[in-house]
């Protein structure tokens, strides 16, 4: 549970979990800070849990991180499977690879670099996250030198079950 009330600085957006409404919250509304997972921070007003973006990090009181990517890494598969894992659930403090999110990752030489096609799912068909997850894998994605295209599809067949995690996840979840 959180110890620590944050004040927002700014008005800021912020993004409903797990419907995916997005609402501006006021400078000055007290907030508790649940996880700061991959750049991004998951917080509860009291009420609700909310996702605030890497960007706006300042109205939190934290400093706007600079490039996730490093641009000098270079290009490979490994590095495309480390930044995927950058990207957390916003509600399970868990990457979407250990989560077993994502099912397929190819990457395609095209003129000028790489396109990447990811297909993932999400841990329930009515979750409203996904666009906000595909977003965030977009921008990790194409921050990479070399990607000139990333495609993520959202599929719901076959169905993810918790079957599908990592053996490490399952036990840090207490499910095993």
């Amino acid at each position: 549970m959180p110890t620590e009330i944050i004040e927002l600085t700014r008005d800021c957006k912020a993004t409903e979990i797990p419907a995916g409404t997005l609402h501006i919250l006021s400078g000055g509304t007290p907030v508790f800070l649940q996880q700061s997972l991959g750049g991004s921070y998951t917080i509860s007003t009291g009420y609700q849990l909310m996702r605030i973006d890497a960007k706006d990090a300042d109205a939190l009181g934290f400093e706007v991180p600079a490039g996730l990517a490093e641009a000098s890494n270079e290009f490979s598969e490994k590095l495309v499977w480390d930044q995927l894992r950058t990207v957390y659930d916003p509600e399970i403090p868990v990457n979407i690879v250990d989560l077993g999110l994502v099912y397929t990752c190819v990457i395609t030489p095209v003129e000028g670099g790489q396109k990447i096609d990811i297909t993932m799912s999400m841990t329930a068909p009515g979750c409203g996250m996904g666009d906000v997850l595909k977003s965030d894998i977009e921008g990790k994605l194409t921050g990479l030198l070399e990607v000139k295209e990333v495609n993520v599809t959202i599929v719901f067949d076959p169905p993810w079950h918790p079957g599908l995690m990592s053996e490490a996840t399952r036990l840090q979840l207490g499910l095993d």
